[in-house]
């Protein structure tokens, strides 16, 4: 038994009061800071074991006591690991052989698809940081290469999001693992032409910007970009706070946070922000729903994974006053299962008890923030679904039990929240259910080339389409949940919402607050 299993083991066996046995897999550096009456017991057992393992208990600065996760003896897969390696390999040399430079893979037809007029060569950005990763070094060299070939004076009009997590988000992982110089010129360059969409009367990014003029528009220049969804609104904090910190320019971190503290300040008088909003009035439209579903989902996740790694007070307080909104109207426990569900923003009734896919992040973001208790409760809602259809459908109706819209496009967030339970909490039963996602997911969408969409979850018709956050996401989470904690850090990485990744000793948090500017 090694020192942190036997450590718990000394935990499980103590009594708490119902508060604190909310999380029975709490840290030592947590337990040292509960007022438990059995606290002299438990530190005495705990010192002596690991005492006699040679355990060092390094004090943090107190503001990043809550973003530290001590994993609790997760296990692995080794020979999964390697399988999913290999079908990395093979999908990627696929992606090589016939769509080179393309954004996107066709690999039913062996063709490309691109985003746009212009390729923007999504798929290798995406694809880098997983390939370094897994130690396919060569494949992610041929990537450097690229990137450093490409010049982004383009006349064509991006979506500031979409090219935000998915490009600057590679770029500057690429240089974390590279620490070329050029690189970070290059996602320098990129960002600076991102910059303009932010020059709207609040602050919010318009929808879309021409990389060579910086002009704004809507999607592909059409119309003028300015009513947008919330995701697309305040989804910069991470990427840009990086940004920043590597350049000591503080004007990427605050234009994000000006664009997060313009959703969260235009929230309703309980405390909810709406779905879409017009960038140039401020006002909400469209019908006044909230949830955590894509269109709002990653502006929560970058409260909190921004401040992991950037101890920005003023987000912390966001966050801090967001979730309990989140959790006091948006919580459903119906039938047994517990679900968040799609509110009004202004009164909180529940409006739609429907859930999308793109959900299943959020028990990842429940257990690293402490909330281990929804995390489990919901992401076994999520593996009900996914036994039921064995993929999970892009939206249910779990009210009415029907499908609302059928199609899958592989997605990872049900994997990566199982991968943070697996490794915060050690239960081997979330490896599991890693494992039953791994096995579906070949049985149903693997092909010669590498795997394929599908239109239907219940026919499993085959659709022509590799999403680029395959490579990016869902192969990475197979691979580091079954490589384990000796291949794969958990505790000092945070992942962007394309799960681009980032030490977090790679950032001084009194450095940051001088290089993002929120130091007072």
């Amino acid at each position: 038994m090694d020192c942190i299993t036997l450590v718990s083991f000394i935990f499980s066996k103590l009594q708490f009061t119902s508060e604190q046995s909310k999380n029975r897999h709490i840290t030592f550096k947590q337990f040292k800071l509960m007022g438990i009456k059995m606290k002299k017991l438990a530190l005495i057992a705990a010192a002596l074991t690991l005492g006699a393992c040679s355990f060092s208990d390094t004090e943090q600065d107190n503001t990043l006591k809550a973003t530290q996760v001590l994993s609790a003896s997760a296990t692995s897969d080794p020979a999964l690991a390697l399988e999913v390696k290999q079908a990395m390999a093979s999908s990627w040399h696929s992606y090589e052989q016939y769509a080179w430079g393309a954004d996107v893979l066709l690999p039913l037809s062996k063709g490309s698809f691109n985003w746009y007029d212009e390729s923007l060569g999504i798929s290798p950005y995406d694809a880098y940081s997983s390939l370094m990763v897994m130690g396919l070094t060569e494949e992610a060299k041929r990537i450097e290469e690229y990137a450093l070939s490409m010049d982004w004076d383009k006349d064509v009009y991006v979506q500031v999001f979409e090219v935000n997590i998915r490009i600057l988000g590679g770029l500057l992982s690429m240089y974390e693992y590279t620490q070329n110089p050029d690189i970070l010129a290059k996602a320098k360059d990129f960002a600076d032409r991102l910059l303009p969409a932010f020059n709207s009367p609040t602050g919010i990014p318009y929808h879309s910007v021409n990389l060579q003029t910086g002009e704004t528009a809507g999607n592909k220049g059409e119309g003028k970009g300015n009513v947008i969804n919330v995701a697309q609104a305040a989804t910069y904090l991470f990427e840009f706070g990086i940004l920043s910190y590597y350049t000591q320019d503080p004007r990427y971190y605050q234009a994000a946070k000006g664009a997060t503290k313009a959703i969260y300040q235009r929230r309703s008088s309980i405390g909810l922000p709406g779905e879409i909003i017009n960038v140039e009035t401020g006002e909400w439209e469209g019908t006044p729903w909230h949830h955590i579903q894509a269109g709002v989902d990653a502006y929560y996740e970058y409260m909190y994974k921004s401040w992991m790694i950037f101890p920005d007070p003023e987000i912390k307080a966001i966050w801090d006053e967001s979730i309990k909104g989140i959790n006091k109207y948006l919580i459903d426990d119906y039938k047994g299962q517990r679900y968040f569900t799609i509110v009004d923003m202004n009164d909180g009734e529940i409006l739609k008890r429907s859930v999308s896919l793109y959900d299943a992040f959020f028990p990842a973001i429940l257990a690293v923030s402490g909330d281990i208790e929804s995390a489990e409760k919901t992401q076994h809602t999520w593996h009900d679904l996914w036994n039921k259809y064995d993929l999970l459908p892009t939206r249910y109706h779990y009210g009415e039990d029907r499908v609302e819209y059928a199609d899958s496009y592989l997605n990872p967030e049900i994997v990566e929240s199982a991968y943070y339970l697996n490794q915060i909490t050690g239960k081997e039963e979330y490896l599991d259910m890693i494992r039953t996602y791994w096995q579906d997911m070949n049985a149903c969408c693997r092909n010669d080339v590498a795997f394929h969409s599908v239109e239907d979850v219940r026919t499993k018709k085959e659709k022509d389409y590799l999403a680029t956050y395959f490579f990016a996401e869902t192969l990475k989470y197979f691979y580091i949940a079954f490589a384990g904690e000796q291949e794969f850090d958990f505790n000092n990485h945070v992942f962007n919402t394309e799960a681009h990744t980032f030490k977090k000793s790679s950032f001084d948090p009194i450095k940051a607050g001088k290089y993002l500017g929120f130091a007072k």
